[in-house]
C-alpha cells in the first residue's frame, strides 16, 4: 500500500477533478505489475497496473492493492471493477473507500458480490490524507483551501508602500523558496488574490519557475477598480473576477456577480460557486484582510507560512494565527510553517 501512495503522488496535478490513485498487483510475494492514474481522461492506475502484467495466467493467484476503491460506474472510461473481475483477481486490498456518491462502497460490493476476498483500511489515514482534496470536495461540499504568506522575522507581510507608487514588493523569501511555492500553484487549480495584492503587487499568478499547468486565476475587486494593464487581464489564462455588479465574459476573462458583507467578498458564497463548477482546491496568495477573512470564519483546511529573517519595523502585519498543529522546518535561514485545521480534518 506504500508503493501505492508513492505511486498515487506522481499524478498530484494532472488527475484533478480525479483523486489521485496507485495500484500494485503482487503474485507470490513478488511484485508483476504497477501503475498510477497519470492524466484526467486517461486510464486508471488499475487498468494501467494490469496491463503491464506480462503473463495473464497469474491473475488468479495474485491480490491487487490499491489506495481507493475501484470505481464501478462508467465516466470517461470503463469501471476498474469490472476489469478485476473480468481478469480473475480474487483478492483486492484497499486503502480507502472512494466518498463520491456514485462509487462510495459499489465497487466494493460489486468485487465481493463476484467471489473476490477484498480488504479495506490499510493504512486508511495516509490514504485518505493522499487525496485529501477529493474527500473535502465529496463531503463537505467546497473545494480544499490552502492559505499561503510570508513574513518577516518580526511578523510583516510587507512594507508601507504607497498604493499607486512603482515600489515593488520587497522579497521576504529566497528563490529556493519562490520556486516551492509556483510547484505548488502548479498542484491546484484554482489561486485567489484581493484587490490590494493585485493592484500593490501586480502578480502573474502563474508557474514560470516550475513545469506544470498555471491554475485559474481568481481575483476579487468588488468596485471593478482594477486597471485593464494588469497582468492578470491579459488572457493568458483562465480569469475570474469577483465584482459586485457585472456578470460577463471577455476573452479568457469572466466577471462574476458576486455578495459581499462589510466590504468583503462572501467567502461561503464564493465556494460554493467553485463546488458547483467542480474546483477542488483553492491556493489563497492575498493579503493580510483576504487571508485573516479565511481564518476568521475558520474556512480552511491549511495553513503555509514562510518566515523570513528579515526585519521591517513597521508594514502590514502578517494573519493572525494560533500556533497549533503544525509541522516546523528550517530552510537555511528561513522557517516554513505548516498548519492544519485540525476542526476540518
Amino acid at each position: 500500500m506504500s508503493r501505492c501512495l508513492d505511486l498515487a503522488s506522481k499524478g498530484l496535478g494532472s488527475v484533478a477533478p480525479n483523486p489521485l490513485v496507485g495500484c500494485v498487483l503482487v503474485h507470490n510475494g513478488k511484485v508483476i505489475g504497477e501503475g498510477y492514474h497519470r492524466l484526467y481522461g486517461g486510464s486508471h492506475a488499475e487498468v494501467n497496473a494490469i496491463a503491464s502484467v506480462r503473463d495473464s495466467s497469474f491473475f488468479p493467484e495474485s491480490t491487487l492493492y490499491v489506495n481507493l476503491e475501484p470505481c464501478s460506474h462508467y465516466g470517461k472510461t470503463p469501471p476498474c471493477s469490472d476489469l478485476i473481475i473480468k481478469k480473475g483477481i480474487r483478492r483486492v486490498v484497499i486503502g480507502s473507500v472512494d466518498p463520491f456518491d456514485v462509487v462510495a462502497g459499489k465497487g466494493i460490493a460489486r468485487l465481493r458480490n463476484n467471489g473476490c476476498e477484498v480488504k479495506v483500511g490499510v493504512l486508511k489515514n495516509q490514504c485518505q490524507m493522499i487525496n485529501k482534496r477529493f474527500f473535502t470536495f465529496h463531503e463537505k461540499k467546497r473545494p480544499f483551501i490552502i492559505l499561503k504568506w510570508a513574513q518577516t522575522a518580526d511578523g510583516f507581510i510587507d512594507s508601507l508602500r504607497p498604493i499607486h507608487s512603482d515600489l515593488r514588493p520587497a522579497w521576504i523569501t529566497s528563490e529556493k523558496l519562490r520556486i516551492l511555492v509556483h510547484k505548488w500553484r502548479s498542484e491546484e487549480p484554482a489561486i485567489l488574490v484581493g484587490t490590494h495584492t493585485a493592484l500593490a503587487d501586480n502578480p502573474r499568478l502563474n508557474v514560470r519557475d516550475w513545469s506544470g499547468p498555471s491554475p485559474l486565476r481568481i481575483v476579487v475587486d468588488r468596485k471593478l477598480s482594477l486597471p485593464g494593464k494588469l497582468h492578470l487581464f491579459d488572457n493568458s489564462q483562465p480569469t475570474l473576477v469577483l465584482n459586485a455588479s457585472l456578470d460577463k465574459k471577455e476573452g479568457n476573462t469572466t466577471y462574476l456577480k458576486t455578495p459581499f458583507k462589510d466590504d468583503l467578498v462572501d467567502l461561503p458564497h464564493l465556494m460554493q460557486y467553485l463546488f458547483n463548477e467542480g474546483v477542488q482546491s483553492v491556493f489563497v496568495e492575498g493579503g493580510q484582510k483576504l487571508l485573516q477573512s479565511f481564518l476568521n470564519q475558520g474556512l480552511w483546511d491549511e495553513a503555509r507560512v514562510f518566515s523570513g529573517p528579515q526585519f521591517f519595523g513597521e508594514g502590514i502585519k502578517a494573519p493572525f494565527l494560533k500556533p497549533t498543529n503544525l509541522a516546523h522546518v528550517i530552510i537555511g535561514n528561513e522557517g516554513f510553517f505548516w498548519f492544519k485545521n485540525f476542526l476540518n480534518y
